[in-house]
């Protein structure tokens, strides 16, 4: 059964920092790309951050120069460090374990945690 545990999130003042973990259990964590979105109140979920098994990073265009995702395949563990944040990244924030077998894409979620940004 594969599991993906986040913690980390919380209320912060804006400029602050928070870093997110999440960590996995019941797969091949070093296989599968990973990935964080979030989602504010009424808005879509988005893709902030993503790791390929291979260690390539993209980010969304709101969080480039302050974010910055990484990932520890002996603790399978992928991180968020947020940086300098701002009001507008409050949200909940869930990571996510990707992989194509075949033409079959597989993904997990995790539960989400909390991110407050206090203006």
């Amino acid at each position: 059964q594969v599991q993906l545990a986040e913690s980390g999130g919380g209320l912060v003042q804006a400029g602050g920092s928070l870093r997110l973990s999440c960590a996995a259990s019941g797969l091949t964590f070093g296989s599968y790309a990973m990935g964080w979105y979030r989602q504010a109140p009424g808005k879509q979920r988005e893709l902030v951050a993503a790791i390929t098994s291979g260690g390539s990073t993209n980010y969304a265009d709101s969080v480039k120069g302050r974010f910055s995702i990484s990932r520890d395949n002996a603790k399978n563990t992928v991180y968020l460090q947020m940086n300098s944040l701002k009001a507008e990244d409050t949200a909940v924030y869930t990571c996510a374990a990707e992989r194509t077998i075949l033409t079959t894409l597989r993904r997990y979620w995790g539960q989400g945690t909390q991110v407050t940004v206090s203006s």
